[in-house]
């Protein structure tokens, strides 16, 4: 049985500032990211399987997707749990805004490594996450690739 991609795509907005950086960025700002998540696998070759033909259904993928990421991300601002801005962040928790609190600079490229984590340990075992690729905005995106991290 021949070898299979397949993406989806995810859309968040997600607020964030970068601890330490010399631009711009290390202002409290947002995104409209968009998460492309691709996995390899051969499509269900038993033709009683309910997913006959499948890699993995493109539904229980978003199923995953959404729960470890986008319903975590959306709409939240994130901020690296060792920032100055620990005292804005405990703040607006209080004001009921969703602050995350992450163990690492919320950058494209380390929110990827996260996600990566997060996804491959919910696939199916047939199925392997093969890339991610986050865009942040228009022209500027960060990927994340199996075959470089192995």
């Amino acid at each position: 049985m021949d070898t299979i991609r397949i993406t989806k795509q995810f859309d968040f907005e997600t607020g964030h500032a970068l601890y330490g950086y010399d631009g711009k960025c290390k202002n409290v700002h947002g995104h409209s990211y968009k998460l492309f998540v691709t996995v390899i696998g051969t499509p269900i070759s038993d033709a009683s399987h309910v997913k006959h033909g499948m890699v993995i259904d493109f539904s229980d993928l978003k199923k995953i997707v959404n729960t470890e990421i986008v319903n975590q991300f959306d709409h939240a601002t994130v901020f690296n749990k060792n920032t100055p801005h620990i005292s804005l962040a405990e703040e607006l928790s209080k004001r009921g805004h969703h602050i995350i609190l992450a163990d690492y600079q919320p950058t494209s490229e380390m929110m990827l490594i996260d996600f990566a984590k997060k996804i491959k340990a919910r696939l199916p075992d047939r199925v392997r996450l093969h890339s991610l690729k986050l865009q942040e905005t228009g022209s500027s995106c960060a990927e994340w690739h199996a075959g470089d991290n192995s």
